[in-house]
């Protein structure tokens, strides 16, 4: 098991990844360095392995997917997460280390949102995209992470063997905060600088198409996580346009004694019906979330016992 790895997700990052691994050696001089090479076409593993990186691949495109092959991979008492095109600092690692180790911090956000994101990164629909995204989730899950699409985290063993990673691409981030956040685990933020991707570092984020992922996740989630909160919405929505569309008729049955409008009386109440479903949907699904979350604490005893057995039999290194 080591102590600590540093895990750098690439797709043709040759241009930065050299100095990348070099700048969080110099910093974590005992971690062990993981670059998981996505398909890159730009000889982008063989410039890590000679930096001294240990070289892992995955073959399933989509970041999601290689994170996934990280967590099942590696054990380590502390994970540090980073993108490999140069934009986050290495000597912000040593303190994320320290909240998870020392202060048993489950996930350490690196924010970049509260230093020099908004100054640095050149494309406005992103910067957009990141505040409304940190909106949304802080006030649906009533959170406070400072940074929800960073890619520069740390974790611990339990948060790293038992998140049930389910996005492909670059949603990864928001389903790791959300699910972070749901299972009540230790979250920290940790404020570091940002600089935008060096001349001729090209970004793998499409904000149009990656961003409407990114919504449709946070969607998704909240029906898995929320189910109470997002039927209930519903329910109460349908419900008022219910009463909207009856009083009417109700208002013209007291004078005169007829309904004159059957189809509105009609969608009324089949509103109400769809209203008092979707009601008791969402009281049925929160019941079994709340099962679910007991269950989850179980399997974090399991978890730390498997924590507790790979420090004592397996030496510390790659």
């Amino acid at each position: 098991m080591d102590k600590v790895a540093v895990l750098i997700p690439c797709y043709n990052e040759s241009k930065t990844i050299r100095k990348v691994i070099s700048d969080f050696k110099e910093v974590l001089p005992e971690a062990a360095i993981y670059v998981y090479d996505n398909n890159s076409k730009d000889h982008t593993d063989e410039i890590a392995r000679e930096a001294g990186a240990v070289v892992r691949y995955e073959y399933q495109q989509g970041k999601g997917n290689v994170i996934r092959r990280m967590f099942q991979e590696i054990d380590a008492e502390c994970y540090i997460m980073v993108d490999g095109d140069d934009t986050y600092p290495a000597d912000a690692a040593p303190a994320m280390v320290k909240r998870v180790l020392e202060r048993q911090a489950d996930m350490v956000v690196g924010d970049r949102l509260s230093s020099t994101y908004f100054t640095e990164n050149k494309r406005p629909f992103h910067n957009f995209g990141n505040s409304l995204v940190r909106s949304l989730i802080n006030h649906m899950f009533r959170s406070d992470v400072r940074d929800i699409m960073t890619g520069y985290r740390a974790f611990s063993y339990r948060f790293a063997k038992s998140f049930p990673l389910v996005s492909k691409g670059f949603e990864i981030e928001t389903e790791m905060t959300i699910h972070a956040v749901d299972k009540n685990m230790h979250i920290e933020n940790e404020i570091v600088t940002y600089r935008d991707r060096p001349e001729g570092s090209v970004s793998k984020l499409n904000t149009v198409s990656d961003g409407m992922k990114v919504l449709k996740t946070i969607f998704s989630l909240l029906v898995d996580y929320r189910p109470f909160q997002f039927f209930g919405i519903i329910s109460l929505v349908l419900a008022a346009l219910a009463v909207i569309l009856f009083v009417p008729v109700m208002a013209a049955y007291v004078h005169t004694g007829l309904v004159r409008r059957f189809p509105t009386l009609i969608v009324s109440g089949f509103l109400i019906v769809i209203a008092i479903i979707s009601f008791f949907s969402g009281l049925m699904l929160s019941a079994s979330n709340h099962q679910e979350r007991r269950e989850f604490e179980f399997r974090l005893q399991t978890i730390a016992r498997w924590e507790k057995e790979l420090r004592k039999e397996l030496p510390a290194g790659k």
